[in-house]
């Protein structure tokens, strides 16, 4: 009821008030409800079911997987693994983020969206890619690195590279410039400014990326896969070999639960270093200047240099070059006609095209579902209620959806086959169909996409909501007009992230596709598996054409995100 002077009346106040609240609760219920059902509950009917005994008939006791020694390597090599990894990626990081966010030359910008290219990169293609390096009749065969741990943290540091330019370089350009130059003006030398200034300033934002870095490299799954074989099995591919090679749910169960524990740490861990690095930004009170390179500068960029060329562009330079090559040398297209017309003999059931044309369609769908589960996500993670449970209760709530980011999309894949039989009561085995793939992707999808658009959120003055609250404003135009009007500054980057980690995600993927339907990052690892020099050719040509839609996909994105595109 509206009085005479134009404002609501007491009851329909608080009417509005509890429709308004209704609305977040919906808003927060709708992503709960997608991972409970397609996350929480597979993973925990995979575990379940290992440890009560549901693995196969030779599987042992759960005391017998922890005595063999097998577990305890696997879990040593994964952390070697990460450990490494995450160095890597911080020694070449380090140096590109100063090269691209603390000087400025021409072109910065278009080096800048380049550098996101190698993270949202298939990491079947990446794989193809160091073997096409290292592997044998490779250019570098030489050195004799194929199957070696070197070839995995190389490759780890491939697609991290860019956490930690990304993460520690935006932090980096908000830094207060002004205690460096008084140091250097009492006399203190680059490297003691370094060391005694800049790096204690950077210490949240490098922590805070070395921890998201050991996570990912602790999760990796198609890189070890391909370039490490049983030899180097982490703890992602041992979940694999057990339950795709032996059905041993147990011991799959077991080092699921290892998993969990290195997840959830890291997790943790890097909550709390990211509200660290928040609030030392919102600390910053000037924005630092950039300078144009000079001589003092040449040790950053020619290790940015090496990266960007040796790291990132010689491994896909070589992969182009292969698949244009037969093996005796002569330069062709025919891997990529094979791609259409398969040639006589090939095992696939289909044509690597059919594969492209199912992976870009469930890739649009799962985006879809990403980008409206996470702008909920986000939306709610980012209000700031003076109720101290309600406070706790976001916390947990935003925590929750990033759990997905560190499990082993191999269990998830696999805990989906387990439980989508019939599903809540309903008559259909969503099995025996493709439309469990882009809920799969979605899934994996989704904290990216929050971790795009949250900050951007949290960075909202509450000042600007309170005064348009003040102007009559109600809560529905407030929400349109500030928060949905600031997320479509980084709703173009949300949505690149989305679709390319879609497009290439191949863990869980593997184990829901069908024969005859099968998407491209499948095809490639089925190809790479079988032997002739068709086969390896064809994959080589479809791992191109994989990393060139990504790639594309992202520098697009680049393009669309705006002046505010989140932590990336």
């Amino acid at each position: 009821m509206e009085r005479g002077d134009g404002l609501v009346a007491p009851a329909g106040l608080a009417g509005a008030r509890w429709l308004h609240r209704l609305g977040w609760i919906g808003a927060a219920i709708l992503p709960l409800g997608f991972l409970a059902v397609f996350f929480v509950w597979p993973v925990c009917v995979l575990i379940l079911t290992g440890l009560s005994g549901g693995g196969s008939p030779g599987s042992g006791s759960a005391a017998q997987v922890w005595a063999d020694p097998r577990t305890w390597r696997v879990i040593t090599q994964t952390v070697v693994q990460a450990s490494l990894g995450t160095l890597l990626s911080l020694l070449l990081g380090l140096p590109a983020a100063f090269v691209l966010y603390r000087l400025r030359f021409r072109g910065q910008g278009v080096l800048r969206g380049l550098a996101t290219v190698p993270f949202v990169l298939p990491t079947v293609v990446v794989g193809v890619a160091f073997t096409a390096l290292l592997g044998p009749s490779s250019p570098f065969e030489w050195l004799g690195l194929d199957q070696s741990l070197t070839a995995i943290v190389l490759a780890l540091a491939f697609f991290n590279v860019t956490v930690v330019l990304r993460t520690v370089g935006g932090f980096w350009a908000q830094l207060d410039a002004r205690p460096e130059q008084a140091a250097r003006t009492l006399g203190a030398g680059p490297i003691r400014v370094w060391l005694t200034v800049t790096l204690p300033a950077l210490r949240t934002a490098i922590t805070s990326a070395a921890a998201l870095v050991f996570l990912f490299c602790a999760t990796s799954f198609g890189v070890v896969l391909i370039l490490g074989g049983r030899e180097f099995s982490n703890i992602e591919t041992e979940i694999y070999r057990l339950t795709v090679q032996f059905l041993d749910l147990r011991s799959a169960a077991a080092l699921s639960l290892v998993q969990f524990g290195i997840v959830a740490a890291v997790l943790m861990v890097s909550a709390r270093l990211r509200s660290r690095r928040e609030q030392a930004a919102a600390l910053q009170f000037t924005r630092a200047a950039a300078v144009r390179p000079g001589r003092a500068h040449l040790p950053a960029l020619l290790v940015y240099a090496v990266t960007a060329l040796g790291l990132h562009l010689l491994p896909m330079a070589v992969l182009v070059w292969r698949s244009l090559r037969l093996p005796d040398g002569t330069l062709t297209l025919q891997h990529y006609a094979h791609l259409i017309a398969p040639p006589p003999g090939s095992r696939l059931a289909g044509t690597v095209f059919d594969a492209i044309a199912l992976s870009l369609r469930m890739a649009a769908i799962a985006t879809v579902i990403a980008m409206v589960l996470g702008v909920l996500t986000a939306l709610v993670a980012s209000r700031r209620p003076r109720n101290a449970a309600l406070r706790r209760a976001i916390a947990v709530f935003d925590g929750a959806v990033m759990l997905p980011l560190g499990l082993s999309a191999v269990t998830l894949g696999f805990g989906l086959l387990l439980t989508m039989r019939h599903p809540l009561g309903i008559g259909v085995d969503l099995r025996t169909s493709v439309v469990l793939i882009p809920i799969a992707q979605a899934l994996v999808a989704l904290p990216l996409v929050v971790r795009t658009l949250l900050p951007v959120l949290r960075g909202i003055d509450p000042r600007l909501r309170d005064a348009a609250a003040t102007l009559g404003a109600p809560p529905w135009r407030v929400l349109v007009t500030i928060d949905l009007a600031m997320l479509t500054r980084a709703a173009g980057l949300a949505l690149g992230f989305a679709f390319a980690t879609s497009l290439g995600e191949f863990g869980a993927t593997a184990f829901l596709v069908r024969p005859g339907e099968q998407t491209l990052p499948v095809v490639i690892a089925q190809l790479i598996g079988q032997q002739g020099a068709d086969n390896y050719g064809m994959a080589l040509a479809a791992a191109v054409v994989l990393g060139g839609l990504t790639a594309a996909v992202m520098l697009l994105a680049e393009q669309l995100r705006g002046e505010v595109a989140g932590e990336w």
